[in-house]
């Protein structure tokens, strides 16, 4: 047992807050567009970024509208993603143009009723989705607008690709465009940007951040702010199986093979695998840390083996090492924050993530993110981040030189 809580106690907890959940984000509003999320047929010719629709939305203190924008997945075919622009109504007291701040939602789950931009309207998620407004008001509080990206296949067709490199950064580097392009918001091309993100959120913040230079070279990018970011797929293999949060490590599997179909990565299952990875295509974040914890990889593979042994042979092993984060120097100063004793995603990914691009040359400063409990630290981890990034971006945005770290963690 990684905890000191039992079983019993947890799923109680849980089983309160799923309560609580169906309470508060029930059936849709009056008035919601379900079609909004279906994109059309075929998908219209242009540029990664550009909006292929909008809905407006409603969020307390900014105007906000819901976007479908191109984006491009792995295979570099063109995709649609949805996601949401928020434009505070305070004014912009800063230097220069507002900036947009591209927000990397954290672990939504893997049902189009997850997806961000639902959640932010009131209209799906869980009540865990309570924690994406609460970063999303950190930064409107700052004067920044806000986009937000659903990822790819969250709301609209096909499989979230969950914390797969490319996808990821993609769909956040194409919000900020769309973000830029929407007419009526007084944002434009030559808004300064920046990127934030915690948990699979860190994971596409650092994606992004990493990958601009070749994929976004236009953007302004003054900084990203990176927590808890889930950098090692190999490691997480191994720490999350069994654990409480083994539900984390089937929606990786789903994404990476809605990425890299022809690895067969779910033909590796036995029937009781195989039926997991129906039911948590379906689920959100709470609902898969029910039903999930605690099982272990080995009892659902057709030959016994935990998942961690297949990804050290081929083809799993290279699709592993594609999606290591660390491996580019990021185009702007980063802020790599982890809590010491996280209990989902482990500190020494974090701080080795700021190691890799600390020997790459690049601007990265690592520290702490304070932790008062050993139970829900990671989830706890998201008060604390949210505040970090919305003041250090603050700093960049305001001209203000990033004091990296490197060599001192």
């Amino acid at each position: 047992m990684p905890f000191s809580v039992r079983p019993s106690r947890l799923r109680a907890l849980v089983s309160v807050g799923l309560a609580a959940a169906l309470v508060s984000f029930g059936a849709p509003p009056a008035g919601a567009d379900p079609g909004f999320y279906e994109p059309p047929s075929p998908l219209p010719q242009g540029a990664d970024g550009d909006v292929v629709k909008t809905l407006p939305s409603t969020f307390t203190g900014a105007k906000s509208t819901r976007v479908m924008y191109l984006s491009r997945d792995t295979a570099n075919r063109a995709i649609p993603v949805t996601g949401t622009v928020l434009v505070p109504d305070k004014a912009w007291s800063g230097p220069g143009q507002r900036p947009i701040v591209a927000y990397a939602p954290f672990t939504a789950g893997m049902g189009d009723q997850c997806a961000p931009s639902k959640a932010l309207a009131g209209e799906g998620g869980d009540f865990v989705s309570s924690f994406q407004s609460s970063f999303v008001t950190s930064l409107l509080d700052k004067g920044f607008a806000v986009a937000q990206t659903d990822y790819q296949g969250l709301g609209t067709p096909g499989e979230h690709t969950y914390v797969v490199r490319e996808a990821e950064a993609h769909a956040v580097l194409d919000v900020l465009r769309a973000a830029q392009r929407l007419p009526g918001t007084g944002l434009s091309a030559a808004s300064p940007v920046g990127v934030a993100g915690y948990s699979e959120g860190g994971g596409a913040s650092a994606s992004a951040v990493e990958l601009a230079p070749a994929y976004a070279p236009e953007l302004d990018l003054k900084g990203a702010y990176v927590g808890a970011a889930p950098a090692d797929k190999a490691v997480l293999a191994k720490s999350l199986d069994g654990g409480m949060y083994v539900g984390f490590l089937g929606y990786s599997l789903i994404g990476l093979n809605a990425a890299y179909p022809e690895a067969g990565i779910l033909d590796l299952a036995n029937d009781a695998g195989k039926q997991l990875f129906d039911e948590a295509r379906t689920t959100c974040t709470l609902d898969a840390v029910f039903k999930y914890m605690y099982k272990n990889s080995s009892q659902l593979t057709k030959d016994g083996r935990p998942v961690s042994a297949y990804l050290e042979q081929e083809p799993f092993r290279g699709i592993v090492a594609a999606n290591r984060i660390g491996t580019l120097k990021p185009a702007a100063p980063v802020l790599v924050e982890h809590t010491p004793n996280d209990d989902v995603i482990p500190s020494s990914i974090g701080k080795q993530l700021g190691k890799d691009w600390c020997a790459k040359g690049a601007n990265v400063r690592f520290q702490d993110i304070p932790s008062f409990s050993p139970v829900f630290s990671h989830v706890l981890g998201i008060t604390g981040a949210q505040g970090n990034a919305a003041n250090w971006l603050a700093e960049r945005f305001a001209g203000k030189p990033a004091t990296g770290n490197c060599g001192q963690f």
